[in-house]
């Protein structure tokens, strides 16, 4: 029987566990560097088999929340160099989950007060980004109206991601997830509901609206290997303003095979149903298994008993853990040996001190 507790062959690293730190925003790196507490943070959590990193800005443009480290300075990639040797000494693998928010951001993050962008010029409606308020203060502020990608400028992003992907190497990380899900950038391509365009990126077609996710796994491949790129996708995600569409099932299925052919190192679902998006079709994910052949992690909902059953199914091959994580670093430790769970602080998910960040401690016996 396959669990959690198997080691497992990722493109030539070994992982001790099949148990993976999901990828979580924390908002704790002043000037967008990482710091002393993001080397212990992650170190905390090396006992799981891999570690992906919070959301990674791949440049200015593409931020959306206040604080978050980035992978375009020089002084960005020193700063992480100090994690990834940190985890590595540990024993784990870390990828670096290379992020662009498109129009899930708000102008005060933006160069000189500019509109963030996106595939499409409507904004999304009743969201926020974690910006800076009217008084200058960090705080959740509606997400500004985009300016729509032209053709040019979509070139562009594909660099920034292509260039992400070399410093992320460059810092010490074992490889890339592209964030390819949740609402951003990626999926308001791939979104039919959100892209309303009528060019080569445009809506009308699957081939079209996968174009620019596509061009991006290229851009990263070209620089650091198929090895080293995965990608995360949320199919039938609802949050940040996506709508249903004609043609969803297909749309990830047609990615699944496209992703296949390119031999990356895997891909990761987010199933948002944990986060009250639909269910994803009863069958989908066994189909989307069928169709690519790699390494398959699935994250949203999960506890030992579910990760345990789809391991043990073939189903997925890496099971991810997000908020559980939070509070309980050692979590792997806690459920080998049955051990209860802490429960995170929600209000200290984003922003702050060491409270609700580094001072989970693993299991003692003694009540936190």
């Amino acid at each position: 029987m396959t669990v959690l507790f198997d080691d497992y062959d990722l493109r030539g690293k070994t992982l001790k566990n099949r148990a993976v730190v999901a990828p979580m925003t924390r908002a704790r790196a002043p000037g967008n560097v990482p710091t002393e507490s993001t080397v212990r943070y992650y170190g905390q959590r090396a006992s799981a088999g891999l570690i992906v990193t919070e959301g990674t800005p791949i440049s200015q443009q593409g931020t959306g929340f206040v604080d978050c480290p980035g992978i375009w300075t020089q002084a960005q990639i020193e700063a992480w160099r100090q994690v990834t040797t940190h985890v590595h000494d540990l024993g784990s693998v870390i990828f670096a989950q290379i992020w662009h928010v498109g129009r899930m951001s708000h102008t005060s993050l933006q160069k000189e007060g500019a509109a963030p962008v996106s595939s499409t010029d409507r904004p999304a409606r009743h969201c926020s980004a974690f910006g800076y308020d009217a008084h200058g203060a960090p705080n959740f502020v509606p997400a500004s109206q985009p300016h729509r990608l032209a053709i040019g400028e979509i070139k562009a992003v594909v660099t920034d991601f292509a260039q992400a992907a070399e410093n992320a190497v460059a810092a010490g990380f074992d490889g890339v997830e592209i964030h390819g899900a949740n609402g951003y950038l990626v999926e308001q391509f791939i979104n039919a509901a959100v892209n309303d365009r009528h060019d080569q990126y445009g809506g009308e077609t699957v081939e079209n609206r996968v174009r620019f996710a596509l061009e991006v796994v290229d851009a990263c491949i070209a620089r650091i290997g198929a090895e080293r790129v995965g990608i995360r996708l949320s199919p039938f995600g609802r949050l940040h303003d996506l709508g249903d569409f004609d043609g969803e099932e297909e749309t990830f299925l047609h990615l699944a095979r496209a992703l296949n052919e390119r031999d990356i190192a895997y891909i990761h679902i987010m199933d948002q149903a944990s986060r009250g998006a639909p269910a994803m079709p009863k069958g989908f994910l066994e189909k989307f298994r069928h169709l690519f052949q790699g390494t398959l992690i699935l994250a949203g909902g999960l506890d030992l008993a579910k990760a345990n059953q789809l391991l043990n199914d073939g189903t997925i091959d890496l099971a991810a853990f997000g908020a559980a994580y939070i509070a309980n670093p050692d979590l792997v430790e806690r459920y080998r040996h049955g051990w209860p769970l802490e429960t995170p602080d929600q209000t200290r998910y984003y922003g702050g001190d060491e409270h609700g960040y580094t001072d989970y401690l693993p299991y003692s016996g003694i009540a936190r």
